[in-house]
């Protein structure tokens, strides 16, 4: 849905592929610090509830593992990736002549693909994680899973 209704609406409201590109990389920008924040409260509850000991509370292999995975998926896009994508997005936009900008923009594309494939797997991965504590708590509740 984001990338067939949201961005051309972007790029369209704005005026241009220059103005909107900018904006949408200043909005995952933006969306990367919301990751950050949201993986530090997940680290944060999930180490209270280890270290407060209750039965029902206890964090599972399985959480920590893929809350790890999670982390390590968002630090390689928004400390290697992003800033990389951003430069070749920048680079696209300074270039005047319209084959050479036309080339670098068939560049930054393909540069950026796998990063959008790994936000789907960290929301797919927190799906699962989300699933994996439901079942769990469902489990201690003595309903069956």
């Amino acid at each position: 849905m984001l990338i067939g209704a949201v961005i051309p609406a972007v790029f369209n409201t704005f005026g241009g592929q220059d103005s909107g590109g900018f904006f949408l990389t200043r909005t995952f920008e933006g969306y990367n610090h919301l990751v950050v924040g949201a993986f530090a409260i997940l680290v944060l509850a999930m180490g209270y509830r280890w270290w407060s000991g209750e039965l029902a509370a206890t964090v599972s292999r399985g959480e920590w593992l893929l809350l790890s995975i999670m982390g390590v998926v968002a630090g390689v896009i928004i400390l290697v990736l992003h800033p990389q994508a951003a430069a070749l997005q920048a680079e696209a936009f300074a270039i005047k002549d319209e084959q050479a900008r036309k080339a670098a923009f068939e560049s930054f594309f393909r540069f950026h693909m796998p990063i959008r494939s790994l936000y789907m797997v960290n929301v797919l991965l927190g799906i699962w994680l989300v699933t994996l504590k439901a079942k769990r708590s469902l489990r201690h509740e003595g309903m069956p899973a």
